[in-house]
């Protein structure tokens, strides 16, 4: 299921020197320099911010904690995430939805006090549930076997009418606490991940038969409600889901599934080595559009439910890629990581990756990437190069650009490696913005692995296991975004700036 990588150390120490101008300074650099040609006159039509229509975490119980919750509003306020997706809503441990023991009026019926506590909790913040519905409550499972630190029954239900009258029972009282209003804006999804026997412990032949029981009880109560799956990992299992709910009327409304760029290519595409894993990402979801343009589900949105990387350029190249085929993405995740293990550190080389936010409430480059993002506009403006141009609410424009890396992403446990690869070399950006005034003001904001970061302040510290209260107080205020810097354009209408290897600059005009 998770990809996660192999990362760290290799970018610390390197800042960008952003404040070179010309063509003569930058040539005296020895940089290679790109050309970013952006025309602010040109309308591209929308720019649909798919990356933040959702964002993972862990398990429902993590949304309890209130360090998860300073993340979670961070995530909502600052870089405009709309959703929350996670698993195990129906643990038997954590939520309790179907006590083993219970006393008094209704001892056999369902619990929602917990469910209501979390997405009361979600809603508070401006966030909506995306409803991953598992695992299994332990008194509907035909067995025992269970995945993670939150044991998540992972068996077939022992009886589907029973299972199908009890997600009927739940959105019943969704739609009986929140308005039927409000719960149409969520999305339904049937598991997680059941091509992998960590997580489902059936047959494909049997998610399929639990898809359609579950979809058919959601849109039972409420034919408006949106749901869909499979939810699976790698782009597998596509073509042969439609399939089977185009041949058993089962309801599909969206298309979800995971893809990181570390997976396993030849799963993925049928071949090892197909694309560099900068490209991984977008390619398989134009796979998935062609599949689900060829079903009789043409019409289905179609959602990356889990994907990530450490990496501020990757992410930003990864999302560029898959603005024609996705709905909506959901970075993987939020907060801190509790799903394999409980981590026995707060920052650790080799484990940039995991979340927008460390423990204990720290930004890392992941989170700022989006904070940055969040600050492009709603209408596309033609561009070329590394970039993403926009028009803003204002009239201004934003251009992010990136210099993208080769940041392999690797497969694993988080923090098994202490490892970073990266190849790549600081470059020079010639940026042309067609239709600003010459000598034009602009504020340019950069995020890097030393800018927006926490790790060069940890590492000066000695890189500490336990820091200190103060030592984080530190690390935070080292970990924000700085000030954005003020520069002009030239009479040509340019702007030179320079990236380190995996960088991203942030220009916006007033």
């Amino acid at each position: 299921m998770l990809n996660r990588r192999d990362l760290v150390a290799t970018a610390g120490s390197w800042v960008a020197a952003s404040t070179l101008a010309g063509a003569a300074r930058a040539q005296a650099s020895g940089l290679v320099t790109e050309t970013v040609d952006v025309d602010l006159t040109a309308d591209d039509g929308p720019l649909e911010h798919i990356w933040s229509e959702c964002v993972g975490s862990d398990r429902a119980g993590l949304t309890l904690r209130e360090e998860w919750r300073r993340d979670a509003a961070r995530a909502q306020k600052e870089a405009g995430f709309k959703r929350v997706r996670f698993h195990g809503v129906f643990n038997d441990d954590e939520m309790g939805v179907r006590p083993k023991i219970s006393f008094g009026p209704g001892a056999n019926s369902s619990n929602f006090q917990n469910v209501d506590t979390v997405y009361d909790g979600l809603l508070d913040l401006g966030l909506k549930p995306f409803v991953e519905l598992s695992f299994m409550p332990g008194k509907l499972a035909s067995g025992s076997a269970v995945f993670g630190t939150y044991r998540g029954n992972i068996t077939p239900p022992a009886s589907m009418p029973d299972w199908q009258a009890f997600i009927a029972e739940f959105v019943r009282h969704l739609i009986d606490r929140y308005g039927a209003a409000e719960v149409r804006q969520w999305y339904f999804e049937v598991w997680n991940e059941p091509d992998l026997g960590f997580f489902w412990s059936g047959t494909q032949q049997q998610y399929f038969e639990l898809y359609k029981a579950t979809a058919q009880a959601v849109k039972g109560v409420d034919p408006a409600l949106k749901v869909g799956g499979p939810a699976t990992s790698k782009a597998q299992w596509i073509p042969a889901f439609l399939d089977y709910c185009a041949q058993n009327d089962a309801p599909v409304d969206f298309v979800s599934t995971h893809l990181y760029a570390g997976d396993n290519q030849a799963k993925v595409f049928g071949q090892a080595g197909k694309y560099t894993q900068n490209e991984v990402v977008p390619a398989a979801m134009k796979m998935v559009s062609e599949q689900i343009a060829a079903s009789p589900f043409k019409d289905a949105e179609l959602w990356l439910g889990e994907w990530s990387s450490d990496s501020p350029a990757m992410i930003t190249h990864i999302i560029k890629g898959c603005l024609p085929y996705c709905k909506g993405m959901s970075y993987w995740q939020v907060s801190k990581f509790e799903e394999v293990l409980i981590p026995n550190f707060v920052f650790k080389e080799g484990d940039n990756a995991w979340g927008l936010m460390s423990a204990r409430n720290v930004a890392r480059p992941t989170f700022n990437t989006f904070k940055l993002l969040n600050r492009l506009g709603e209408r596309r403006v033609k561009c070329s190069g590394p970039a993403l141009a926009s028009r803003t609410a204002g009239g201004g424009g934003a251009v992010l650009l990136w210099n993208l890396a080769d940041a392999p992403q690797a497969s694993g446990i988080p923090g098994a490696s202490s490892v970073r690869k990266v190849v790549g070399e600081a470059k020079q950006f010639k940026v042309t913005l067609k239709g600003a005034k010459a000598g034009q003001a602009v504020k340019v904001s950069y995020v890097d692995m030393a800018r927006g970061s926490p790790y060069p302040a940890w590492r000066a510290m000695g890189s500490p296991q336990y820091p200190t209260r103060e030592q984080l107080n530190r690390i935070r205020a080292a970990a924000e975004i700085a000030p954005s810097e003020v520069r002009k354009l030239s009479k040509a209408r340019e702007l030179m700036l320079e990236l380190p290897p995996e960088g991203v600059a942030l220009i916006e005009l007033g």
